[in-house]
């Protein structure tokens, strides 16, 4: 069903470390110009879903200069809507479909909320919209979601969407394209890594609804999951071809500040970036293997090659991307997407 991508294979094997970021950004650009001339989707839409505050010592390990004063920083949680063709026809993907109401009970906001009092949750937290509201306003049934797929599946409870035993799906013939490696760690993890993911989010899922891949793949016409490993082992980016450039959609970095920190306005974020003469800011809440994040950033930046609304920056799109709020000084970010659309939608 699904296509093998081969540029990166063994791009990681070099004993060097920064030999190994650069033979995978030599691979990335290969697999970049192969990609950008290939088909493009048909339709690719983003949706914000929720707002919420983000610890600023995990946004930008190590370079935010006021994390002493300022703790969080408020990202914005995002849906996207992707078709593309198929050999057995056009297909309909949801990326990142985020249950924020039982994605609350990953032990990390779990605690947050309980030591929060509820007005202030109301007043800083934002919730926009639904996976399946986003679903409805678009005209498309919950039985027309083919498939659905998260970068990672850090603070996933996808149990109602795909159903269970003792539930029905809300996206009935909905199946999760998931890394090997993600649902297996999901399934059995250490306690720094348990902290952030919500409890059980997978278990109960018939497991014909789980299609596991290895490597990276091609789900189709100008859509690809490229294994970027770090963040957590199973990390996959999503990358999708549009009249925009290839965007990479991916919670390695919380910001395209995160792939260009030299030029970032968060406080402190360009000297630290110029100090230690680093390309990128990882996100940094389980340190899985910053080393591999390090590289899989590179990667995506490649593959992603310059904003067509800023050529200083990649066509990175953060899955969950900082935004400017008044109440945490310092943390407004010199790029954000905010949103994108392209193509037609077919119901």
């Amino acid at each position: 069903m699904f296509i093998p991508i081969t540029e990166f294979d063994g791009s990681r094997n070099a004993l060097g470390q920064m030999a190994r970021v650069e033979d995978t950004r030599a691979a990335a650009q290969s697999f970049r110009e192969r990609f950008v001339a290939g088909p493009k989707v048909k339709y690719f839409q983003s949706f914000d879903l929720v707002r919420v505050p983000y610890p600023t010592r995990y946004g930008f390990r190590n370079a935010f200069s006021r994390e002493r004063w300022v703790e969080f920083m408020m990202i914005t949680n995002r849906i996207f809507v992707v078709q593309y063709e198929t050999p057995e026809g056009l297909k309909t993907l949801l990326v990142s479909p985020s249950d924020h109401e039982r994605n609350g009970e990953t032990p990390f906001f779990r605690r947050l909320q309980d030591s929060t009092p509820s007005f202030v949750q109301n007043f800083i937290a934002t919730r926009y919209t639904s996976a399946p509201e986003v679903v409805a306003s678009l005209g498309l049934k919950p039985e027309d979601i083919d498939y659905i797929t998260y970068d990672h599946l850090h603070t996933q409870d996808v149990r109602r969407w795909l159903g269970t035993d003792d539930e029905p799906a809300i996206f009935p013939n909905a199946k999760l394209i998931v890394h090997n490696r993600e649902v297996e760690s999901a399934r059995d993890l250490n306690p720094y890594q348990q902290d952030w993911y919500c409890p059980n989010g997978t278990i109960g899922i018939p497991e014909e609804k789980i299609l596991r891949f290895e490597g990276s793949i091609s789900l189709g016409d100008g859509v690809a999951l490229i294994h970027t490993p770090g963040h957590t082992e199973g990390n996959h980016s999503i990358v999708v071809n549009t009249d925009e450039g290839p965007w990479v959609i991916s919670e390695n970095g919380i910001s395209v500040d995160s792939y260009a920190p030299k030029l970032s306005t968060a406080a402190g974020v360009a000297k630290y970036a110029n100090t230690i003469d680093t390309e990128v800011i990882i996100n940094a809440n389980t340190l899985e293997n910053s080393i591999d994040q390090y590289i899989s950033m590179v990667q995506e930046a490649t593959i992603a090659g310059p904003s067509q609304r800023d050529a200083r920056y990649p066509n990175m799109f953060p899955s969950s991307e900082m935004n400017k709020f008044w109440l945490f000084p310092g943390t407004t970010p010199s790029f954000v997407v905010g949103e994108a659309k392209h193509g037609s939608l077919t119901l």
